[in-house]
Order: C-alpha cells, then sequence, then structure tokens
C-alpha cells in the first residue's frame, strides 16, 4: 500500500471513529499533496510525499517554539498533536551510528578531500537520508569530517 493510500485510509478511520483533531490533521496532509499534484501536474510518490510530511513536521516545531515563547500553552499543545499524527507517517529514524556510517561512506564514494566538496556528498547523502533524519544535522556532520 503506497503512503497517500495509507494515509486515506487513516482519514476514513479517524472519520468513522469521530477523531476530528486527528481527522483534521490528515486533511491538512491530504490537501497539501493534492496542492502539489495539481501544482506540478503529477502523481506523487513516497519519497515526495515524505518531503511534504517532513516539511509539516518542520513547521509544526518552529509553531511550537514560537508559541511557547508567547506562553500559549493551548497552542502549543494542538501542535504537539498534530506533529504527532504527522510523525507517525515518517519512515523509522536513524540513529547517530548509522549516519555517521553513512556520511564516511558518502565521503570516501565521491572522494571529498575538503570543504568545497560539500556540495557533492550532500548530493549523495540526500536522497539516502531524507525523512529517516533531520538534514542539517547531517550537514553538520559532513562539515565536521570534511574539515579534518
Amino acid at each position: 500500500m503506497s503512503l497517500k493510500d495509507q494515509i486515506t485510509e487513516d482519514m476514513k478511520t479517524a472519520m468513522r471513529a469521530r477523531e476530528t483533531d486527528r481527522l483534521g490533521t490528515i486533511r491538512l496532509l491530504l490537501a497539501a499533496i493534492k496542492q502539489r499534484e495539481v501544482d506540478e501536474r503529477v502523481t506523487l510518490d513516497d519519497a515526495a510525499i515524505t518531503a511534504i510530511i517532513d516539511k509539516m513536521i518542520k513547521q509544526r516545531k518552529d509553531s511550537i517554539s514560537q508559541f511557547q515563547a508567547a506562553q500559549r500553552d493551548d497552542l502549543v499543545a494542538k501542535e504537539n498533536a498534530e506533529l504527532g499524527v504527522l510523525g507517525g507517517y515518517m519512515p523509522e529514524q536513524l540513529s547517530d551510528e548509522a549516519v555517521a556510517v553513512e556520511v564516511q561512506a558518502a565521503i570516501e564514494a565521491t572522494g571529498a578531500a575538503g570543504p568545497q566538496d560539500m556540495g557533492k556528498v550532500m548530493g549523495v547523502l540526500k536522497p539516502k537520508l531524507a525523512g529517516r533524519v533531520d538534514m542539517t544535522v547531517v550537514s553538520g556532520l559532513v562539515k565536521a569530517a570534511l574539515a579534518k
């Protein structure tokens, strides 16, 4: 079953169970997927849908930090609930050790010698790791490894 089909089935399940908060989050996700499909006139694959979910998760995390600064606990709770629903559709997150191994393998595969080769290394890593780890963390690891 594709990720989009799973999301659609989860929407139907949430409707039957009358889970309004979960249903609202799933509808937001499906709307974002549909918007991108209409804009680009394509049918999105699981990788593209994962990228959309990742973007929505980043938005929620940013909102949470803003709402915490404004002491809006009610909105923080709402965003955390949405974050939980969206996180359920992401692939399993990689451990720090697994990411370090992937970074080292990519550096060896590209023959990167210094910081000027960071783009090559990130180009190899992004398709492999997107959605499974925060790419800013990967970027920091690559930068540290290339600086040696």
